[in-house]
């Protein structure tokens, strides 16, 4: 399949350039029709103004070859279930015989009881991998008959906020057609299913000069026998949406006007910084959860206005929305004027028990006799005034996608204000579709978490070593990891490296509050307690708190000819490989009794610590003093936080202490052959192979072997060992306990 690059459909327009096309005829030209489906879909998925992440469908009907007969055949190809417009790709897209999907009718309509709430709809689900096209292992999705009963090619089904204003005011049907005359008809609610596609064919068949429908509450779905001409048609008819909303501003501040005053960048900051381990203790009772902060002004022009608890206790529309929002944010009843913190936390901790109880009043009032069981009753989105949003979701990447669809949410509700009134989605609807079975058992069949999903890792001296080979590790066993080493160039230059290699999102200081990615690149000098507290305020920023820290940064003073090290190069050795990892760890402290939930604590040290040596006075009693911090702030942090030592023995592969010309004077002290004209590398193998024979089990120390024991150490394998140095060091009796 051709790969085309995206990029320019990712930046939002200029205002006067609002979703023009980016539609490329030569590009186009160069793919199957396939692959054309999946270039529209990506042009429409990267733009969140057209539709949410993993939100959304496109399908075009084509003509293929029947695998079993040799015959051409209709195949309608849909997105299927999960996956994101975004980043689709052939994988992501069901390939049905068209004819067995439409021949499904016959199967409907033998239920006694059918309609878009009986278990009839939810059985045809089970029918569509009978219709499969080419043994396509892609899951169809709810939405495949919306697709597939409307009799034209190309189909495009999306949730714009403009477009949602206008399907969840009052007065939807009398804006939809002054809006669009004959070319989009209004339909009223109705879940997703095969009895909304039935009802998209009748409309189809009763105007047949309609170009679309708007979905009531729901969203967009418009049709055209051109691909191209169905993707700019999409566009046109949000444009059309967005002008509308536009000329009928009256210039009356939005949202009934301020309530509260916005607090400026250092005090948000301020009381971010205070409130959001504590909360994410709050809200982590049941699993712990990772946040995304949001601040941008129509955020917090919302959050402050005099409309926002109205608005806010009706909740979101958008069936797409409960999932991760939830029915409805918690709204904080808090004047930010006062710039109280502990009376915020009173208002947050009495907002959360009466969320809770309204949810589950919520629950019993809904549930029906086959309902899965309640879920997790904290609430995903807490708006606060003169502050902004606060979303929680289970990794980094679900909390950023909560709050874009709170984002969505805001922008909705702010458009049908404008032209009428907005009305959320009947509870009992929002019930049926966030306890769905079919969704149940979508979630149901998501892979197990990882070890480390939930978790956030502060790792202190990433950018080479040790350090930089765990965070990969890190990273892969879905924690969310915050990269800090003395040059911020290091730590994001680290953090880069795990993102191309893993393929996760990246943030680097100073790209705003909400611009973390899973793993984000830091700069403080650990020695620095300042620097150390601003680096951690950084890192509960941008994903409400910590659960792990791992100091790797370490430091090896070089003596002269004569083995002397000065008196600079020895403080400098007790500075970083002491005092450094304590005012790390003091700083912590903080966060981690905030929270109050439990977490680690992970001190590289090394065996050198317990074996004098000459050469390395200062580095080996530095490391002696390392030891000892480790017992001494396991004492001080137990029960909620355990704190453990690695202690390698040389780790050459990777590490800023072996730079060449340490490498070749230890060749030399060792009398090993050496040439000026091998490698680094070379050169430092040659070491690691000299070492490794001085150990019991004769193999080199790896960085591999030492990100395996602080992983283990941090995650649940010795959840019940805490003051203790594991020697990681091919076996050195030397170093053996004393």
């Amino acid at each position: 399949m051709t790969t085309t690059t995206l990029d320019a459909a990712t930046a939002p327009p200029p205002a006067d350039d609002y979703l023009r096309s980016r539609w490329d005829d030569a590009v186009a030209a160069r793919l199957d029709p396939v692959e054309r489906l999946i270039y529209r879909s990506n042009l429409l998925g990267a733009d969140a103004r057209i539709t949410n992440t993993g939100g959304g469908n496109t399908s075009s009907k084509l003509t293929a070859t029947d695998p079993l007969t040799g015959q051409p055949t209709r195949v309608l190809w849909v997105k299927g279930s999960g996956g994101d417009l975004r980043t689709a790709t052939k994988a992501n897209f069901a390939s049905l015989y068209l004819d067995q999907v439409l021949g499904l009718r016959g199967v409907y309509e033998r239920f006694p009881t059918r309609g878009a709430k009986t278990p009839a709809e939810d059985a045809m689900v089970g029918m569509y991998p009978h219709t499969t096209f080419d043994r396509n292992p892609t899951a169809s999705s709810i939405d495949t008959p919306l697709h597939a009963f409307i009799p034209y090619a190309h189909v495009d089904h999306m949730h714009p906020v403009a477009v949602i204003a206008l399907a969840t005011a009052a007065d939807g049907p009398a804006l939809t057609r002054e809006v669009y005359g004959d070319d989009v008809v209004w339909t009223e609610w109705q879940r997703p299913g095969f009895e909304l596609g039935l009802e998209l064919e009748r409309v189809v068949r009763e105007h047949p000069h309609a170009k679309g429908a708007i979905l009531g509450q729901h969203g967009l779905i418009n049709w055209a026998n051109d691909d191209r001409e169905c993707y700019e048609l999409t566009l046109d008819l949000i444009r059309r949406a967005q002008a509308y909303l536009d000329a009928r501003g009256d210039g009356a501040p939005a949202f009934g006007g301020a309530r509260a005053r916005s607090l400026g960048d250092a005090e948000r900051r301020r009381v971010l910084v205070e409130i959001l381990p504590w909360l994410r203790g709050k809200v982590s009772a049941d699993k712990r959860q990772i946040a995304t902060v949001e601040t941008r002004d129509e955020v917090v022009e919302f959050v402050s206005s005099a409309d926002a608890p109205r608005l806010a206790e009706l909740g979101t529309s958008c069936p797409d929305h409960f999932l991760r929002t939830k029915i409805k944010p918690l709204y904080v009843e808090w004047d930010p004027q006062t710039g109280d913190v502990d009376a915020l936390k009173a208002k947050l901790e009495a907002g959360l028990a009466a969320y809770q109880a309204d949810y589950a009043d919520y629950y019993g009032a809904c549930r029906r006799d086959d309902s899965p069981a309640m879920r997790a009753s904290a609430p995903s989105v807490i708006l606060v005034p003169g502050v902004g949003m606060i979303a929680f979701g289970k990794s980094k990447s679900e909390s950023r996608v909560t709050a874009e669809f709170y984002n969505a949410a805001i922008g909705v509700m702010r458009g049908a204000e404008r032209v009428s009134r907005y009305r959320a989605l009947d509870r009992q609807e929002a019930f049926d579709i966030e306890y769905w079975l079919l969704e149940e058992a979508k979630l149901r069949r998501m892979p197990p978490e990882k070890a480390l999903d939930r978790q956030v890792v502060v790792v202190v001296g990433a950018a080479s070593g040790i350090g930089r080979a765990l965070l990969t590790r890190l990273v892969s066993e879905g924690a969310s990891v915050a990269a800090v080493d003395l040059h911020a160039s290091g730590a994001e230059a680290a953090a880069t490296a795990v993102q191309h290699k893993v393929g996760l999102g990246i943030g680097v200081a100073g790209t705003g509050i909400s611009g973390a990615g899973q793993v984000v690149g830091l700069g403080a000098d650990m020695t620095d307690r300042e620097a150390v507290r601003r680096a951690l305020e950084e890192v509960t920023l941008a994903y409400g708190g910590i659960d792990h820290v791992v100091v790797t940064a370490g430091y090896y003073p070089s003596p002269d000819a004569q083995g002397r090290v000065a008196d600079t190069e020895w403080a400098r050795a007790f500075a970083i490989n002491v005092t450094g990892p304590f005012l790390v760890a003091d700083e912590a402290w903080r966060l981690w009794k905030a929270q109050g939930l439990a977490g680690s604590l992970v001190i590289t040290t090394s065996v050198n610590g317990v074996v004098p040596k000459a050469g390395s006075f200062a580095y080996d009693t530095s490391k002696a003093a390392a030891n000892h911090l480790v017992r001494e702030l396991a004492v001080a942090f137990a029960p909620t936080v355990r704190v453990n030592g690695v202690a390698p023995a040389t780790v050459i592969e990777g590490s800023s202490m072996f730079p060449r010309d340490r490498v070749i004077a230890s060749l030399a002290k060792y009398k090993l052959p050496h040439d000026d004209a091998e490698s680094t590398e070379t050169l430092r193998d040659r070491l690691a192979a000299f070492y490794a024979k001085r150990t019991l089990t004769g193999q080199a120390i790896t960085l591999d072997s030492q990100v395996s024991a602080i992983v283990a150490l941090v995650g649940d394998t010795f959840s019940r060992t805490t003051g203790q140095i594991v020697n990681v060091d091919g076996g050195l009796a030397e170093a053996f306990l004393r």
